[in-house]
């Protein structure tokens, strides 16, 4: 950005530090202002312009928002660069809106202007340099940050009277005149109280229970404190602004956004030109024993609730903020066990191509044998058998849809990325179940993986892939065990197996016991060394697994040993798994297609061996 000539320069904003106001604003947050000049104003009170002091250019840093700050040659301004040279303030803060937020922490958002004020919301946003006395005032940007001020805007109204006082007929907005900075920041807070209790977000407190502290003002006074220095007249106005805040609050009109996402305030307060609602009204006389007795006990907003029912509010959970989502990463998901998939899948031989051919030259016979020559006697050719296998690729897919307006409403947590990662999940865990024992849909189902491109090693060629052995209906979890352990000479495949199997099956296993009663097998991995198996996994969809054997026997799948290298899934350049998103503009909605084309087979003879149970 080169070289910035300013008066002073600091943090507006820093990243990862909660603010008062509860809010943590991330990492480039603002990143798309880097560079954007903005208005200086004193105590973020931008609607005069005499409040104006100078501007402010942005800077996107890796921990914050920097900003460059120049004074303009009005009274105010001077009088603020007076401020500023002799340490009187060195606080900053920010005024922001079209606020993208989850659960307090700020995603993104527009800095509207840069604010000198006594007191920052956020710990981190300060001056760092003056540069009234250096030569030309220039320096290279580095860094910076910032911090969002939340703080209720009121705005005065035209000449009609908003509340009448007995004494001098003074209105609601000639009052508010007589009030300092301090009194001022005391009625934003009380009013941002009755809002907060009502379920708005504006509510400021330093966290320690009964000690409301007023955000950027001077020193730590209590609102308490503060509010007992007030005449009767301020006072009046003080509870007339609350109920205020209550009337909006039980009208549901708490809070509002523009199309841009700015929050608004649907009614001036000082503006009594409209109707007010009558029902769930607090007199003058009532908000002052509120406030009385939130002297005592410390909280206003303990203080409302405990004097909701006396004074007929109803209904009475509007004092209440409203129930927020607390997992930013969605919506927890009912699914079965996928922790296998990643294993299986990463463990396959994946090739850049998908038809994946296999040829086996059987040399197990008699005849491939070597044979013994008498002399003069004719010798024999040895005739080997070649066995061929083609696979084919097919598709696999997974289809969602969105409204756009459910997209823009759900605030709480990004809803597409949510549905692209189970969408994602749900692929991978359909393919790993088709390649071990099949997806189980009926050959009929029109939504069946075909066997044929995707060939389950359950169900491969009994004479050249796979090696079955059963046990009967009624054999002990011990039975099985041995069995288990004879089926391992038949094996073939590369270097030490894996056994897949149920959980129901893992845990009878686990549950053995000796005559005194221990446990035989200490540990998962102890079973396994047993087995002659390098590791156990279970896997959630063979709990209750079947095969059909013919049209009257079913049998009961107890586990498969295979090592995944040897079950091959190919893609084409372009087959790999894609995901794409379109707009239906007719019906305003979103859809969203991840697919891949595959295919998948064992590629090694006798690689697989499968345990299974005879019916009874």
């Amino acid at each position: 950005m080169g070289k910035i000539k300013c008066d002073f320069d600091g943090y507006a904003t820093r990243n990862d530090l909660k603010c008062t106001d509860g809010r943590t604003i991330l990492k480039d947050a603002f990143k798309h202002q880097d560079g954007t000049q903005v208005p200086l104003v004193w105590q973020h009170m931008h609607n005069d312009p005499a409040n104006i002091l100078g501007h402010a250019i942005l800077e996107n840093r890796e921990d914050g928002v920097y900003c460059y700050c120049s004074f303009n040659d009005t009274v105010a301004g001077q009088n603020a660069k007076k401020l500023v040279a002799h340490g009187d303030i060195s606080s900053l803060s920010i005024w922001a809106n079209q606020l993208q937020e989850q659960a307090k922490r700020v995603m993104h958002g527009a800095i509207r202007e840069v604010s000198l004020v006594l007191s920052g919301a956020n710990p981190g946003a300060y001056i760092e340099n003056l540069n009234f006395a250096h030569g030309d005032g220039t320096f290279d940007i580095d860094e910076s940050e910032a911090i969002i001020s939340m703080q209720i805007a009121l705005s005065h109204a035209d000449d009609k009277p908003a509340v009448k006082e007995s004494s001098d007929d003074k209105t609601v907005a000639e009052v508010f005149e007589t009030f300092d900075e301090e009194q001022k920041n005391v009625v934003y807070a009380l009013v941002a109280q009755a809002l907060s209790d009502a379920g708005g977000d504006a509510q400021h407190d330093d966290g320690e229970e009964g000690d409301e502290v007023i955000e950027h003002a001077g020193g730590e006074k209590t609102v308490a404190d503060v509010f007992a220095t007030f005449d009767e007249d301020q006072k009046t106005v003080v509870y007339a602004l609350i109920a205020e805040a209550i009337d909006q609050s039980n009208d549901g009109d708490i809070k509002h956004y523009d199309e841009e996402g700015d929050s608004i305030m649907k009614n001036n307060v000082f503006d009594k030109s409209a109707e007010p609602a009558s029902k769930n009204v607090l007199t003058h006389d009532q908000i002052g024993e509120i406030v009385a007795d939130a002297k005592r006990c410390g909280s206003l907003k303990e203080s409302f609730i405990q004097h909701a029912e006396t004074y007929g509010l109803d209904p009475i959970d509007v004092l209440f903020p409203d129930a927020r989502y607390t997992d930013e990463n969605g919506p927890q998901t009912l699914k079965r066990e996928d922790s296998w998939v990643t294993i299986f899948l990463g463990e396959c031989t994946h090739t850049p191509f998908s038809r994946i051919k296999t040829v086996v030259a059987d040399i197990t016979a008699d005849n491939a044998r070597a044979k013994g020559y008498v002399t003069g006697s004719l010798k024999k050719e040895e005739i080997v058998p070649l066995l061929k296998r083609v696979t084919t690729p097919t598709t696999i897919y997974k289809k969602q849809k969105l409204d756009r307006d459910d997209i823009v409403d759900i605030t709480d947590f990004d809803v597409v990325i949510w549905l692209k990662n189970e969408m994602r999940g749900m692929l991978n865990e359909e393919l790993a179940v088709a390649a071990l024992i099949g997806d189980g849909r009926d050959v009929s189902d029109e939504d069946k993986i075909n066997e044929q491109n995707i060939r389950p090693i359950l169900k491969d060629n009994d004479s050249l892939y796979v090696h079955r052995g059963d046990v009967a209906h009624a054999a002990t979890t011990d039975e099985v065990i041995d069995e288990f352990i004879r089926l391992r000479k038949f094996y073939k495949g590369s270097g030490n197996p894996t056994l897949w199997t149920s959980t129901d099956l893992l845990t009878e296993m686990l549950l053995i016991k000796d005559g005194m009663q221990r446990r035989v097998y200490s540990s998962v991995q102890e079973l396994a060394n047993v087995l002659r198996v390098s590791k156990i996994v279970e896997v959630e969809p063979m709990n209750g697994a079947t095969r059909k054997v013919d049209e009257t026997h079913t049998n009961d799948i107890l586990g498969v040993i295979v090592n995944p290298k040897d079950y091959t899934i190919g893609a084409d350049k372009g087959g790999q798994v894609a995901m794409f998103d379109d707009f239906d503009i007719d019906y305003n909605q979103q859809k969203y297609l991840i697919e891949t084309r595959v295919s998948g087979a064992l590629t090694r003879p006798k690689s697989a061996l499968i345990l299974e149970r005879r019916p009874a």
